[in-house]
């Protein structure tokens, strides 16, 4: 048999587009041509498979006019993971191995000049794949890359530690069976920090338990020291476990990025990115395209300190996805297009020098230094906030007084049981309501309603800013376990919003 397919994957964003390897052999001069629209670290699997052929023991076809073709054409292969497809289809097209057994299986992985296989990324999106797809066939990965893989239930994933193995299982007529992976242990190890560790605060404590209710975004303002990013790092701990869906899509985006850790399994992530970082590492792009900040904190918290030091571009590029929960990046090439459901926590200064209102240590700053500071932020960019709390300086004498506060656990259940009632309403959290969904599920009574209307008329309040108002007031119910949203929580709710109203 001269011709030989094995089907393997490329990273198409983070889908894991299906792709076969062809592998012909022919007489003629003796050649290796490799085409598909492949890039140069595929293009180098021709060097690899050649030597982890020869150092297996096994034959290289060396007097032969070798043709591999990765289809279909048009779509882009990158890294090495198709070493292994490659390594196999020419040893089923030389005969080495049963070609008829090669249609029941997926493999990837990269090969060693030795022959052993190396872990590839994204091998939970190969594994979701298949599932999303009902695939019948068996996925071979090299053994950490299984492992990973194999956290997806419904996929049975093969491990492999050396060409060989493959080899000695689909060798003409061999009985052996490759070992079913173990899939890593899914420890779900408390989370790191508590909310107890922050001392006094208790209207950003508040504001920080409205939040993690109706998944809004926060802004935290203060001087320095005050326990702004304590307070964001802790968010995280409030918020309800990962359901086993959300779970895999973010570790399929952190395994596509090489940072999964199956010691945070179920556990959402805060990603706490310098503001140093450009527009490409909050968004992503590159070529191929990579997932940026925004993606990788899918189904967590994106935490951006110093917000007036981030680039403005960087934050500008932040408003679709905080409004549509998709990002698609877009290059002459190719399109990539990855989920971005984050929930934003934002913190700063409120001048230069930081100390504007502070009682403790007087400002220094000019009015002009202080308005251009703050003007740093775009007002369409405030607007697609929900909320705004200042969290004031302590005396040092007041902090050491102070007794330890609720725990995580507590709020979380005051969290959960308010979004458990979210949920059996209206199926999504307040944050993700569209406008039909707010006339239907944040009905007002009569004096708050009237009580927005005059708030709106008198603070000029934008489509998008009422929308967003409405649902913090009906998280603020949700948390009072109320029906209507009554007067108290809308004007709670036109409290927090008023600092984002340039």
């Amino acid at each position: 048999m001269s011709l030989a397919i094995v089907h393997s994957r490329a990273l198409d964003g983070l889908a894991a587009a299906p792709v076969s390897v062809e592998v012909h052999l022919a007489n003629g001069l003796p050649s290796f041509t490799l085409v598909g629209l492949a890039d140069t670290e595929v293009k180098e699997s021709r060097e690899r498979v050649r030597a982890a052929l020869q150092n297996s023991g096994l034959s290289f076809p060396h007097n032969k006019r070798i043709t591999v073709n990765l289809a279909p054409a048009e779509l882009p292969k990158e890294g090495g993971r198709f070493d292994l497809p490659i390594a196999l289809g020419l040893l089923a097209a030389s005969g080495q191995i049963d070609v008829s057994r090669l249609d029941a299986f997926e493999c990837a992985g990269e090969l060693s000049l030795g022959g052993e296989l190396r872990p590839i990324r994204a091998a939970l999106a190969m594994s979701l794949a298949l599932r999303r797809e009902q695939s019948a066939r068996e996925l071979i990965l090299p053994q950490a890359s299984a492992a990973e893989a194999a956290l997806v239930e419904g996929v049975k994933v093969l491990s492999a530690a050396h060409l060989l193995d493959l080899v000695a299982t689909l060798a003409p007529g061999s009985e052996q069976a490759l070992s079913p992976a173990q899939a890593l242990p899914r420890a779900e190890t408390p989370y790191p920090v508590d909310l107890r560790d922050v001392k006094g605060q208790a209207g950003a404590k508040r504001v920080l338990e409205i939040a993690a209710v109706g998944a809004h975004s926060l802004m935290l303002v203060g001087p320095p020291g005050t326990g702004k990013s304590m307070l964001a790092q802790r968010l995280g701990s409030l918020l309800p476990p990962l359901t086993e869906e959300e779970a895999l899509e973010s570790a399929a985006l952190l395994s596509l990025a090489g940072q999964f850790e199956p010691s945070r399994w179920a556990q959402r992530v805060t990603r706490s990115p310098h503001h140093s970082a450009s527009a490409v590492a909050l968004v992503g792009g590159g070529s191929p395209p990579r997932p940026g900040e925004i993606s990788l904190a899918l189904h967590g918290v994106l935490f951006l300190d110093e917000l007036p030091e981030f680039n403005r571009s960087a934050l500008e590029a932040l408003r679709e996805p905080m409004e549509t929960g998709r990002i698609l990046i877009s290059r002459a090439a190719r399109q990539a297009e990855f989920p971005a459901d984050f929930q934003l926590v934002t913190a700063m200064n409120p001048c230069p020098c930081g100390h504007l209102g502070n009682p403790l240590k007087a400002c220094i700053c000019a009015p002009g230094q202080i308005a251009r500071y703050q003007s740093r932020l775009s007002g369409p960019f405030l607007d697609r906030l929900d909320l705004m709390v200042e969290v004031p300086m302590l005396a040092p004498k007041e902090l050491a007084s102070l007794p330890d506060g609720e725990s995580s656990a507590v709020v979380a259940q005051r969290v959960a049981r308010a979004r458990q009632i979210a949920l059996e309403r209206q199926g999504c959290c307040n944050a993700r309501l569209n406008a039909r969904q707010l006339e239907q599920h944040a009905q007002a009574d009569k004096a708050a309603s009237e009580f927005l209307q005059k708030a709106a008329a008198q603070l000029g309040l934008s489509a998008r800013g009422y929308h967003r108002l409405l649902r913090v007031a009906r998280s603020i119910a949700d948390l009072a376990s109320a029906g209507p949203i009554q007067l108290p929580h809308m004007a709670e709710a036109i409290q927090l919003r008023r600092g984002l109203m340039h």
